[in-house]
């Protein structure tokens, strides 16, 4: 069965990546607690893409603002559906479900799932 992937592609304040972190590393924790195979939160680098649309351009970020590209690695979709139910569920998450408290505009966050198509 293939696997199934979450993306995401945030605008982040780099005077807010420090905040972004501590959040990501609990979330981290907690849907790899719950069943996710992998979770990555990436930070851009290398974003000029002279031969495609980069992604600051993509992600319409600000002179101040930084793109993140993250992804949760689930066994199936189905599966990705029951952990996501537990993760909402989970205490740990409550303090950083807050929208005024997140280190970024959540309606400027680009989500989707996506099956596995190639998975070496």
């Amino acid at each position: 069965m293939p696997r199934y992937v979450d993306g995401f592609v945030i605008p982040v304040p780099k005077r807010k990546l420090a905040a972004y972190r501590r959040m990501a590393r609990i979330g981290g924790k907690v849907w790899k607690d719950h069943g996710a195979l992998a979770y990555m939160e990436c930070v851009g680098d290398d974003l000029k893409g002279p031969c495609s649309l980069p992604f600051p351009k993509l992600a319409k970020t600000k002179p101040d603002e930084t793109v993140v590209f993250s992804f949760i690695v689930y066994k199936s979709r189905k599966d990705r559906n029951r952990v996501n139910a537990q993760v909402m569920k989970d205490p740990r998450l409550l303090p950083l479900m807050n929208p005024q408290a997140m280190p970024f505009d959540m309606k400027r966050m680009a989500y989707g799932g996506f099956k596995a198509m190639v998975d070496c």
